[in-house]
């Protein structure tokens, strides 16, 4: 199951279903869970830890340190969950010890060709990461969010779950859950409809949403009036709950 070109540090734990593709490279602080494939000339490195049935593609870099001028060889850590792609040359750093030390990746996400994950980021689950799209650092992606090619995220940004930002956009703010935004500077265009019916919403849910997106983004009202009139007018639906309580905890402000 692991080539004999491939260099495996003695220090690696790695079950003894995983594959390992000709010149990989695995360091000696990596663990590997069952299932896992990664291809020829994949280099996974530093305190990296990833689950089972992953596919990691030739020409990956997984667990190299963080691009962040302090970082001073902390013993910072990736932790990966099961069922990821990593496409062809996609880059995932460690964590950093300005933040909690760890990057976390949790399951079932697909990260396109090129793609780039900076240190301290957080991503839930099946999310997706088109061709080039990048995350700086400290950025948090909720469950089933989309980015699109070449999008690239500022650092300390968060993106909502089932959200879909066009390709070429650039995002400096936070993007709402269940949303559809793009631009050079990404600006909304509504609900992420179609993904949510894709996903099962049901019509009422989605109703609340249409709702509650026209109190707070589309009327004149100041924010807090705007949340005050969704509660008021939108109760019950805990989709709405979660779009109230993102947008409450934004730190960065939100795109509108």
């Amino acid at each position: 199951m692991i080539h004999p070109s491939a260099i495996i540090h003695e220090g690696a734990q790695i079950h003894e279903t995983v594959e390992i593709g000709p010149f990989a490279i695995v360091g000696p602080h990596v663990r590997i869970g069952a299932r896992t494939r990664v291809g020829p000339q994949a280099v996974i490195d530093g305190r990296t830890e990833i689950g089972e049935d992953n596919q990691i593609f030739q020409s990956a870099s997984i667990g190299s340190i963080p691009q962040h001028l302090k970082y001073a060889g902390e013993p910072t850590e990736l932790k990966i969950g099961n069922r990821n792609i990593f496409r062809e040359f996609v880059t995932i750093n460690l964590g950093t010890a300005q933040d909690q030390g760890i990057t976390r990746i949790g399951h079932g996400n697909t990260f396109m060709a090129y793609c780039h994950v900076a240190h301290d980021c957080v991503i839930a689950d099946m999310v997706i990461l088109a061709n080039g799209a990048t995350l700086a650092g400290h950025v948090i992606m909720e469950s089933h969010a989309i980015l699109g090619g070449l999008v690239g995220v500022h650092q300390f940004c968060r993106i909502g779950c089932y959200a879909m930002v066009g390709g070429l956009s650039g995002v400096s703010q936070d993007i709402p859950p269940y949303t559809s935004s793009a631009g050079f500077r990404t600006k909304l265009y509504g609900l992420n409809t179609i993904g949510l019916k894709r996903h099962g919403f049901s019509p009422e849910s989605i109703s609340s949403l249409k709702q509650a997106y026209k109190i707070l983004f589309l009327s004149n009202d100041l924010f807090q009036r705007a949340v005050e009139r969704v509660r008021a007018e939108v109760p019950g639906d805990p989709h709405v709950d979660h779009l109230l309580d993102f947008l409450l905890r934004s730190e960065r402000g939100f795109c509108r």
